[in-house]
């Protein structure tokens, strides 16, 4: 067995499972929830794979929280009744501690209480470049945070062929070790499970069509990182067919969402000067960008060959990497469109209001147009009632970082880190 990868959300588990309580770990199939959860817990369950326990859990639940604490229960939506039992016995138990992880949000129920109090929800995504070693980690993001003027330096050992294929792969931890073939193949395979399995599996959602299903998947994974609406996804997924309705291509889309395939990127707020409007539309994510490269049929010769797609894909490679390293600091990704044209492709907003703006570039020589857009961004905001930002990045692909002369951090993705 491959050793253990330490990963952002494990320091966020040990203190949550220092007191009674339950930890919920939700995010994609595959992902590493279950290394995660057996890494911190004395006793264990897997239901996917114990076809028994499940059978077990509809005549008496609480048999299975029985074992040494803390207990795991690994996708424990396949037996939704646990989660009340779980919720019971951290208010019974003196040693009332509990991992749960799963990889669906089951429909809700009235029976089943919130949690609240009791259940700490934490989500997990595909390994960032920090958690998967291809970081050097020499730029912090919570560093950052603490001490947003001092200079930052540091430098990537990722060339932009090894990015593609890093994107291209994605972070999942049982890819890391194949070929850029066998991880796309493996890949296709995972979105034609999620089609023709995983969304069947949710309460009652077995009547969709799984091609349509991948037809939606495609048309999202062209326009990954835009703010492509519904109805142009419907119209990009007609495949020279009959169209899908938006409302069925919504349905789609939520249900992608409850099985942590896709995860949008909302819009952002602030006070402006101006009376620009602030553009409401979500970008469009994956929880991975390898699962938008493999929906295109593309490898990391595709990406090098169409510096327009990679760009894309870049983008929402250092998306799901913020998100990961903003978790432990209680930090948002969001972004930031307006009616006059001013944009950012990432804000990372802060508990108490404190926000970070963030331009992503794939190419590092377009350092000074990012800086710009910035600084007009920037100069925009209302700061007698949105704060200045802590903090201004331009993430790119290059190689080296350092601070510059205006104060924007200019910071590799290959050598940030949580």
């Amino acid at each position: 067995m491959a050793a253990y990868l330490p990963r952002v959300v494990d320091t966020q588990i040990a203190e949550a499972l220092a007191h009674p309580g339950a930890i919920v770990l939700e995010g994609a199939r595959a992902c590493g929830k279950s290394a995660t959860g057996r890494q911190h817990a004395a006793s264990s369950i897997q239901l996917d794979l114990d076809p028994t326990a499940v059978r077990l859990a509809e005549l008496d639940p609480a048999r299975l929280l029985v074992g040494a604490r803390p207990r795991f229960i690994d996708e424990w939506q396949l037996a939704p009744s646990v989660w009340n039992q779980v919720r019971a016995a951290v208010d019974r138990d003196e040693d009332g501690r509990f991992l749960l992880a799963g990889s669906a949000l089951p429909a809700d129920d009235a029976t089943r209480h919130s949690g609240a109090g009791r259940m700490l929800r934490l989500r997990m995504r595909p390994m960032a470049l920090g958690e998967s070693g291809h970081s050097s980690a020499e730029i912090s993001l919570a560093a950052v945070v603490r001490a947003p003027t001092d200079s930052v330096s540091g430098a990537s050992p990722i060339t932009i062929p090894e990015l593609a294929e890093l994107t291209a792969r994605g972070g999942w931890p049982g890819l890391q070790s194949l070929s850029p073939r066998l991880a796309s193949e493996r890949l296709r395979s995972h979105l034609d499970d999620t089609a023709r399995i995983d969304l069947p599996r949710l309460e009652g959602e077995s009547r969709r069509d799984p091609q349509r299903v991948l037809r939606v998947i495609r048309a999202l994974a062209r326009n990954v990182g835009t703010e492509a609406s519904v109805a142009s996804l419907a119209r990009d997924s007609s495949a020279g067919g009959e169209q899908p309705t938006d409302a069925t291509v919504q349905n789609y889309l939520d249900a992608l969402t409850r099985v942590f395939v896709i995860e949008d990127q909302p819009s952002w707020g602030p006070h402006l000067r101006s009376r620009d409007k602030v553009r409401k539309a979500p970008k469009r994510h994956f929880t991975d960008p390898s699962l938008a490269v493999a929906a295109v049929g593309a490898d990391p010769d595709h990406l090098l060959d169409d510096l327009d797609f990679f760009g894309q894909a870049f983008e929402s490679l250092v998306i799901r990497d913020l998100r990961t390293y903003a978790a432990p600091l209680g930090g948002v990704v969001q972004h930031y469109r307006d009616s006059a044209g001013r944009e950012v492709d990432a804000i990372v907003e802060l508990p108490g209001g404190d926000w970070i703006g963030v331009e992503i570039k794939l190419a590092a020589s377009r350092e000074d147009e990012a800086a710009a857009s910035l600084q007009r961004f920037t100069a925009n905001i209302d700061t007698s009632r949105t704060p200045p930002p802590r903090a201004l990045l331009i993430v790119t692909g290059g190689q080296y970082g350092y601070t510059r002369a205006d104060g924007i951090h200019v910071v590799p993705i290959g050598a940030l880190a949580a």
